[in-house]
């Protein structure tokens, strides 16, 4: 759902980014209601969103925390991921992700309600169907 601009005889612009999608095509299209209750739709729009070139685990959301963070990764091809988060000590405290993953990107909640305020890192491996390996471990803090 997006906000209209009201009654205007002036052309406006309206955008909508669609964090669902995975890797293929989609289509769009608006539909505008006025306020009598009368609608018109647009022309339809096609999108391709194509699988990204490289692996990436970007920096959690927000950080510091409290009590819940975004982590967000990026698969070049299909891949068996597992994605982990553990403490200072090296101790597994949360078994994110274990399984097989499509490529594009992925966007997972960590809730840390059970766990103690402190410093705590993430780390995935995935091991893509093309043979490809990534790992890559980033650095979050917890504060209560």
């Amino acid at each position: 759902y997006v906000d209209g601009h009201g009654t205007t005889t002036e052309t406006q612009e309206y955008s909508y980014i669609d964090n669902t999608v995975e890797t293929g095509t989609f289509f769009y299209r608006l539909k505008q209601i006025d306020f009598g209750g009368r609608y018109a739709y647009s022309d339809v729009v096609q999108v391709d969103v194509v699988a990204p070139a490289n692996f990436a685990l970007e920096q959690n959301y927000p950080n510091p925390f409290n009590p819940s963070t975004k982590i967000t990764f990026i698969l070049a091809v299909d891949s068996k991921v597992s994605l982990k988060v553990f403490d200072v000590l090296g101790q597994e405290v949360a078994n994110l992700i274990n399984g097989n993953v499509a490529a594009g990107s992925h966007e997972i909640n960590f809730n840390a309600s059970n766990v103690n305020s402190g410093v705590y890192f993430y780390r995935i491996d995935a091991a893509g169907v093309d043979g490809a390996n990534f790992t890559s471990v980033k650095k979050m803090i917890l504060t209560k």
